[in-house]
Formats: C-alpha cells, sequence, structure tokens
C-alpha cells in the first residue's frame, strides 16, 4: 500500500517538472534562436517477489515474474535544436545561420560561449557586438565612414564607404559540435562547451556542412504553441491522476485502519 502513494508522489514530481519545462519554452516564444527544452523521465528501481524463468517443476518455469514499480524520476532535459523560421527584419546586421553551427561570442571573463541569436549591433568603437555588449567572434571592426555593411553566406564582411569605395572588414566563421545537445545553457540566449558537447569545430559558413548566413534575417525559437499547450494539458491531466492514486491509497489504509473484529 505504501509503494503506491511513494510511487504516485514520484509521478506527480515528474510531471510538475514537466510543466516548469513546458512553461519555459512557452516563455520563450519570442526568443531569437532558442531552442525548445524536452523533459525526459526514466523509471525507478523494482522489487521482486518472483523472477521470471524460475523453474515450477522439472519441465517448466515462469514465463512471467511478478514486478512493483516504486514510480518515475527526471532522467534529462535534452534541448533539440532544430532550425526554427526565419524572419526579415531589413536590419543589415540581423544575421541568421540557415542551417548548422553556432556564433563565437567573447564573454566579459574571456570565455568563449556560442549562440544562435544574430542580433548584432555596433559599438562606440565599431566593434560587432551582442544586445549584451559581447564581442563577436573573430572581431570586426567597421570604419566610422562606413554608410552600408554587407554579410555574404559564407560569411565575408565588407562595407561600402563614403567614398563609394568596398572594403573587406573580416570573415564571420562558425562552429558546431558533435552533440550540441550537451552544450551548458547560460541564460541570455548564450551556450557554453562542456565534455559531453565535444570541443568546438570551426569552419566557413555555407561549406562543409556549416549553415548559410543570411543577412537582414533572424531565426525565431523552435517552439511549436500548439504542441506545448497539448503537452501542458497531458502533464496537468497525468498530475491529476497520480494525485488521485494518492488519494484511493490513503482511502485504503484509512479503511484497514478503521476494520474492527
Amino acid at each position: 500500500m505504501m509503494i503506491s502513494l511513494y510511487s504516485a508522489a514520484t509521478g506527480m514530481g515528474v510531471q510538475q517538472t514537466k510543466l516548469d519545462t513546458i512553461s519555459n519554452n512557452l516563455a520563450n516564444v519570442d526568443t531569437t534562436g532558442y531552442k525548445k527544452i524536452r523533459a525526459e523521465f526514466e523509471d525507478l528501481v523494482y522489487q521482486y517477489f518472483k523472477d521470471a524463468g524460475i523453474p515450477t517443476a522439472q519441465t517448466s518455469q515462469l514465463p512471467t515474474g511478478i514486478y512493483v514499480g516504486h514510480g518515475a524520476r527526471m532522467s534529462a532535459t535534452t534541448r533539440i535544436f532544430t532550425l526554427g523560421n526565419l524572419e526579415q527584419t531589413g536590419n543589415a546586421l540581423d544575421v541568421a545561420i540557415a542551417g548548422d553551427g553556432f556564433f563565437q561570442i567573447q564573454l566579459q571573463d574571456g570565455r568563449i560561449a556560442y549562440t544562435r541569436d544574430g542580433t548584432f549591433k555596433v559599438n562606440s568603437n565599431g566593434q560587432i557586438v551582442t544586445s549584451n555588449g559581447n564581442l563577436l567572434v573573430p572581431n570586426i571592426l567597421v570604419p566610422n565612414n562606413a554608410v552600408s555593411i554587407n554579410i555574404s553566406e559564407d560569411g565575408i564582411v565588407s562595407a561600402e564607404l563614403a567614398d563609394g569605395t568596398l572594403q573587406n572588414l573580416g570573415n564571420i566563421t562558425l562552429v558546431k559540435f558533435v552533440n550540441p545537445a550537451g552544450l551548458k545553457s547560460i541564460g541570455n540566449n548564450l551556450f557554453l562547451a562542456t565534455n559531453a558537447s565535444g570541443a568546438p569545430i570551426e569552419g566557413t559558413p555555407n561549406q562543409d556542412g556549416f549553415g548559410a548566413l543570411q543577412q537582414g534575417y533572424l531565426e525565431k525559437s523552435n517552439v511549436d504553441v500548439l504542441k506545448e499547450m497539448v503537452d501542458m494539458i497531458t502533464a496537468q491531466r497525468a498530475y491529476e491522476i497520480n494525485a488521485r492514486a494518492v488519494q484511493t491509497a490513503d482511502d485504503m489504509l484509512r479503511t484497514i485502519g478503521t476494520l474492527k473484529r
């Protein structure tokens, strides 16, 4: 009887965590470059009353056993790195990656982080930076007399100067990972490499499996609102069912407790 109480309680706990994950996905439905998170669960240890295959006679054995589980728990939260829709903005410093790859960003402490968010700006020194002021790597310096900036699909950055001449400013490179789901999220649309993700593999956009750069576009979140709403309803119903199992087990214990000879 107590097993059912604890098993149902763990079921309520995992559904609460699933709802937390769904809520975070929905909150970031308009976050540039956001990748949705999927909650994954696993069953807990089992109590074995009889093992399958135990001999019942000289020539026979049990075809199945008797196993009672002890509930469920969270096993992982996995980011799904499918491509989001590309939205045209017309801003020359908005850049989307149409395919695989991450931009490299230098943090204030010198570490290199990675992002799919191509909402870039130019700071007072003419450097291309993120919305939080972190530098794009490789660093690109925009001249003061630049009247327009062009970013090609393969990452070549050039500027048209006030006198009508063109100046090459550098190249934007991308990186990819063997296991991008192993990246560590640190907020601000940024990720850090981990042992699970593997080392970053640097390359040229639109070559060797890297995505092409799309100037004047931004990648929207890949969250499917309709699916998240369905998953939220499913989580709510599963929570209610587990809560009912707790109530039912409690009623049975109460019945036992009131038995009289």
